[in-house]
């Protein structure tokens, strides 16, 4: 089968290892949405850049392994496969020291991309990829040509600054983000203190038709076609929070493939990211079924 045909979703950015004290896991928003999009059967491309490295082959051994698509993990021979270093705090929150520069910071434009793309249902996209301008002039091409563009924002200081976020919100057409980055953003624009007007705002202001917000603990909120949708979370004992909003875009984004009304796709979006959180890493094995006692 041609690999350029038949992906409904299409991932663009880091691909990475999240180093913890207790040891290293795969990582990278882009690369967990397409995991979990891949454990909910759909198929899944990912385009990323790694090192001529051990850790680098380790990554494409990982994820061939597990069935996912890796043909499109370009190489780099000058800079190394992305590492984050990450501490949990107190609250099982995150934080993290992003090496720079790395090699996908540099994944460059391959005639292969365009029918890739042009063919997806979804392109999956962050502003961390925009950070150095070898792979954000990559990224811009690409959204020339995307049918349904989803930024998941995934502000990580200092890799990031308002006029760039300001332009990926004007290629996007579906955004998420958590709270504390909806705050920042409309931040610049109103003093709002409600979320749903705050949801409006980046709706309005940037034709995005929608946009969703996670909450950690206090559930999510989606504006689409003029409404606000609300689920309240689930109560689950918390391992770590890495890689839980990832699972819950790949959650509605599944969802919404599967021609879900909205409230539905939320349900098991939040009901995805709920659990991940239960689990240790970004990227654990795991069974539908793991997921779904939690909507009962």
């Amino acid at each position: 089968m041609d690999s350029t045909l038949n992906q409904q979703v299409v991932c663009f950015g880091e691909v990475l290892w999240d180093i913890f004290p207790s040891g290293a896991v795969p990582g990278g928003a882009p690369m967990n949405v397409a995991y979990h999009l891949h454990k909910q059967n759909k198929n899944t491309a990912l385009i990323t850049k790694i090192g001529k490295d051990d850790e680098g082959k380790e990554l494409i051994n990982i994820f061939s392994a597990r069935g996912m698509c890796t043909n499109f993990f370009q190489v780099d021979e000058v800079y190394e496969t992305g590492k984050v270093f990450a501490r949990l705090n107190t609250d099982n929150e995150v934080t993290y020291d992003i090496v720079q520069p790395v090699a996908w910071d540099y994944i460059k434009w391959d005639d292969a991309f365009k029918p890739l793309v042009e063919e997806a249902d979804y392109f999956v996209f962050g502003s961390l990829a925009a950070r150095n301008t070898i792979s954000k002039n990559t990224l811009f091409k690409l959204l020339e040509i995307a049918k349904n563009k989803v930024l998941d924002i995934n502000l990580r200081a200092p890799h990031f600054n308002r006029r760039i976020v300001e332009e990926l919100l004007q290629k996007a057409d579906f955004v998420k983000m958590n709270i504390a980055e909806l705050e920042l953003i409309t931040g610049w624009f109103s003093n709002y203190n409600s979320t749903e007007d705050r949801l409006k705002l980046v709706g309005d202001k940037f034709r995005i038709t929608n946009v969703v917000v996670t909450m950690g603990g206090d559930g999510a909120m989606l504006y689409m076609n003029d409404e606000i949708i609300f689920n309240g979370g689930f109560k689950v004992d918390v391992v770590d929070t890495v890689g839980s909003g990832d699972a819950f875009l790949a959650g509605i984004l599944a969802r919404l493939l599967d021609n879900a009304n909205p409230t539905e796709a939320l349900d098991f979006a939040c009901s995805l990211g709920a659990f991940i959180a239960t689990q240790r890493g970004a990227c654990p094995d795991y069974q539908l079924q793991d997921v779904t006692h939690l909507l009962i």
